[in-house]
């Protein structure tokens, strides 16, 4: 194998801040509660939507450009939309769906154009409902209330199909796992049993799998997570499922999804507990910030999760207490933006959380003084070029930093805007602190000299590189 051109290694930048220190950041133009933030591929934040108190429901968005730590406004949607969904999709848009009006229509964010444009409408009017980036390039929409109903979204075609159904109605949770299916996750009604489904892409259909862990009626707190947790995959595969509310009560509880096994067990419990519509990120360290409502007084709360204690943090205090985003930036910060506050006060402040350990998004390398990347041929070692062009179903070895060690979290990599299949991701053998991931070129892919590859890794987007492709 050889090493390929200019390879730097980057490590964890450590901080002036001791953990857990939130600073101010820009205010949002307007206030917001219930909207959505994506992180796009040139490091901007997309804010859409949202509701003011609970009658004024946005259209507007907006950019937060953690450079200037400042808001600015882009286009606006083409409708009004509140309890929606934001999808980043290979090629850089950004799919929005329903709301909570249990809303049809669907549409897409252009970062070059900052515009909003309609695509296919759902089969099925949805809000507070989930929608998930598959590893094939589709879109998972499931969840709503009441409808057993799912649904893909295809990029290629703008076109919403209807796939199996849930075996239950509702989905609290989605979350991608290593292995390419979804765990759908319900809220958990006081002491009910709960029930999970997992989606399968290659049959399109739902099966249930493991129940939520029922607690002690008669004990508080309970191991018990409650309605509208949050739902965070953790490096080494795990699910976490923490907080929510258990009828007037903030929930304690969390527990951990065993992927292999398909069961739940608890884990070490919320410090204070943290209620309704809360926000959490996956720190690149491992740990979980966990942000909203807690029982400890007025204020918005956070705690940090340790997987590797199974423990909670003592809390800290945080702006919000609901209704807010937390969106893990570039350089390993979070955003918290919007939100409210009691007793029904809709904020535009953010906010900007800053870890233990900074550790920045992956970055592709690039032959030396070019935008070529660092990308071989698997079969031959030989590199990529316009004079030695890759072709559809070929493997192909990309050469990258920020891979977290023994992190079992597949990156996202699409080549001229279509998800590719990643073979392998790791070390790079024989060259310590440098990643390898292997991918499958997509079929179909419109030939040139220079076709875009990017990765998509916890949720933070890479810097692009091209390959020639024939």
């Amino acid at each position: 194998m050889r090493c390929p051109a200019m390879i730097a290694i980057f490590g964890a930048i450590g901080l002036a801040q001791s953990p857990g220190t939130f600073t101010n950041t820009g205010n949002l133009s307007v206030p917001r509660q219930f909207h959505t933030a994506t992180l796009l591929p040139n490091g901007k934040v997309l804010i859409t939507g949202g509701v003011v108190g609970s009658t004024i429901v946005l259209n507007t968005a907006e950019l937060y450009d953690s450079g200037s730590g400042t808001f600015s406004a882009t286009g606006s949607m083409t409708t009004p939309r509140y309890f929606h969904c934001a999808t980043l999709l290979p090629d850089g848009k950004v799919l929005i769906t329903g709301g909570s009006s249990q809303e049809a229509r669907a549409e897409l964010y252009d970062p070059a154009s900052g515009t909003f444009s309609p695509t296919g409408a759902m089969t099925t009017a949805r809000g507070i409902h989930t929608a998930i980036l598959l590893n094939n390039g589709k879109v998972l929409i499931a969840g709503g209330t009441g409808t057993r109903m799912a649904e893909t979204y295809d990029p290629s075609t703008g076109a919403f199909t209807p796939t199996g159904d849930m075996t239950e109605p509702g989905a609290d949770t989605a979350t991608l796992l290593p292995n390419g299916k979804v765990l759908i996750t319900r809220s958990v009604r006081l002491f009910e049993e709960d029930h999970a489904d997992l989606y399968d892409p290659a049959t399109g259909s739902f099966t249930r799998t493991g129940d939520i862990v029922i607690g002690d009626p008669t004990q508080f707190p309970s191991v018990t997570p409650g309605q509208n947790p949050s739902a965070v995959l953790l490096t080494n595969g795990a699910v976490l499922i923490a907080g929510g509310a258990q009828g007037d009560f903030w929930a304690t509880g969390a527990q951990l999804y065993d992927v292999s096994a398909g069961t739940f067990r608890v884990t070490g419990e919320l410090t204070a507990g943290i209620g309704y519509w809360q926000a959490a990120a996956l720190l690149p360290e491992g740990r979980v910030l966990i942000a909203g409502e807690g029982s400890n007084g007025p204020a918005g709360t956070a705690e940090l999760y340790d997987p590797v204690t199974g423990t909670f943090s003592a809390p800290f205090t945080s702006q919000s207490q609901e209704g807010h985003t937390a969106t893990l930036l570039a350089d390993g910060t979070v955003l918290l933006s919007g939100g409210w506050v009691c007793c029904g006060s809709t904020i535009a402040t953010a906010e900007i959380y800053h870890p233990a350990v900074l550790l920045a998004s992956p970055v592709l390398f690039s032959l030396r003084g070019t935008s070529q990347g660092a990308i071989l041929h698997a079969s031959t070692q030989q590199v990529v070029s316009a004079d030695n062009p890759a072709v559809a179903d070929e493997a192909l070895e990309i050469y990258c930093t920020g891979l977290i060690d023994g992190a079992v979290i597949p990156p996202q990599v699409a080549v001229g805007g279509q998800r590719a299949a990643v073979l392998y991701f790791g070390p790079a053998p024989g060259y310590p602190g440098l990643n390898q991931i292997n991918v499958r070129v997509p079929s179909g892919l419109a030939p040139g000299p220079a076709v875009a590859v990017r990765l998509n890794y916890l949720g933070r987007p890479s810097n692009e590189v091209t390959v020639a492709v024939q």
